[in-house]
């Protein structure tokens, strides 16, 4: 299994929005004062999140000759992460599942309101028998977007199914200086061999190849481990990246308890940093279900969810920019208050954060609706 998946990783390997066949798309753009969104509603992907007139970290995309949606910058994994079943691929259920590889319908155009532009799409999942409603709110005068799903399902009976978000950066704000902070903790090698790939255990930042640490805060010329997936201890999930030769930082914040998995995907092509997968869900192994449902929880975690007939549930995330200074080290922790984001840098590396004049601060609000 662990060489169907990374075997598979490779056949959907990527290139920079510049590169590779191009494909006709209708994308979906939300403009502010300081950013702009741009979704393409072929495949539901969010393909551009920058600063107006700035570099764009999810500049990633899938190369592929074949037609249709293809995966790029923050794609949505629904109603799996990884494979379906031999029977279920026999009847078109494609990798990380359909919901970015169907059009999606525009319910409401990008609307002005008081403080923020927003709009809303939704796409109905045939095989999967599943209904994504989506609203995206992306702030007028700040660099913060909140996106918030409902997954209804509507078959006649119940089922299970997983939910991964799949934000990926990729060159050129993606290269060997780019540094990945997270609150993730305990954590596995997600293409280790079952029955127990949780063992031994790893702890963020850390990782294991051949049985030798690695620090994965960094990508070089080697992705392996190309996979790992930690568990959150906090109320809110967080990730960041920065490149500060580009003096620029992405990061996401979600709800621990909707999202209870951070997972890390890293790929190298010729040698140099390609694609990395900023990711967080529902679960932590690429798996059909008949194999997670058998497994059960790791570490005290769901690696499964379940929706009954005509049951929604509703999960949240928000990403946001910062413009940082060209000696930033990276991120030591994160505190968000429900009013403000307050990042902390790291000054000597995992021992003390830098004095209070170097955090990165943005104004917010309530960015879950609580």
């Amino acid at each position: 299994m662990a060489f169907r998946w990374v075997a598979l990783l490779f056949v959907f390997t990527s290139a920079a929005l510049s590169q590779g066949p191009s494909n006709v798309t209708r994308p979906l753009v939300l403009e502010g004062q300081a950013a702009e969104v741009v979704i393409d509603t072929s495949g539901g992907a969010i393909a551009s999140f920058r600063f107006k007139n700035g570099l764009n970290p999810l500049s990633w995309q899938e190369v592929t000759d074949k037609p249709g949606p293809r995966w790029k910058g923050h794609f949505l994994c629904l109603d799996r992460w990884g494979p379906a079943s031999g029977a279920e691929e026999r009847n078109g259920m494609p990798f990380h599942g359909e919901a970015s590889r169907l059009e999606w319908k525009v319910l409401r155009t990008p609307t002005k309101t008081k403080n923020a532009i927003v709009s809303e799409m939704e796409v109905a999942m045939p095989l999967a028998g599943l209904k994504v409603h989506r609203q995206i709110k992306l702030s007028d005068e700040q660099a913060v977007v909140a996106v918030r799903e409902q997954v209804t399902n509507t078959n006649k009976l119940g089922r299970v199914y997983n939910m991964v978000q799949h934000p990926t950066i990729g060159p050129p704000f993606l290269d060997e200086t780019t540094v990945i902070d997270a609150n993730g903790r305990k954590g596995l090698i997600s293409y280790r061999p079952l029955p127990n790939p949780e063992e031994p255990a790893v702890y963020w930042p850390q990782a294991l190849k051949d049985g030798q640490p690695v620090n994965i805060r960094y990508l070089v010329n080697d992705h392996d481990p190309n996979v790992a997936a930690y568990t959150i201890d906090d109320e809110y999930g967080w990730v960041v990246a920065c490149n500060a030769s580009k003096g620029l930082l992405i990061g996401y914040l979600w709800k621990a308890h909707e999202y209870p998995w951070l997972i890390d995907w890293r790929h190298v092509e010729k040698g140099k940093p390609f694609a990395r997968g900023l990711e967080f869900g529902t679960t932590s192994l690429p798996h059909p279900d008949s194999v997670l449902i058998a497994k059960g929880p790791v570490f005290g975690r769901p690696i499964i969810a379940h929706l009954d007939a005509g049951q929604a549930e509703t999960r949240s995330y928000a990403a946001f920019l910062f413009k940082i200074p060209k000696d930033y080290r990276g991120v030591a922790e994160l505190a968000y208050d429900r009013r403000r984001l307050v990042l902390k840098e790291r000054f000597i590396l995992y021992e003390q954060h830098s004095p209070p004049d170097r955090d990165l601060v943005m104004e917010t609000g309530d960015l879950f609706g609580d």
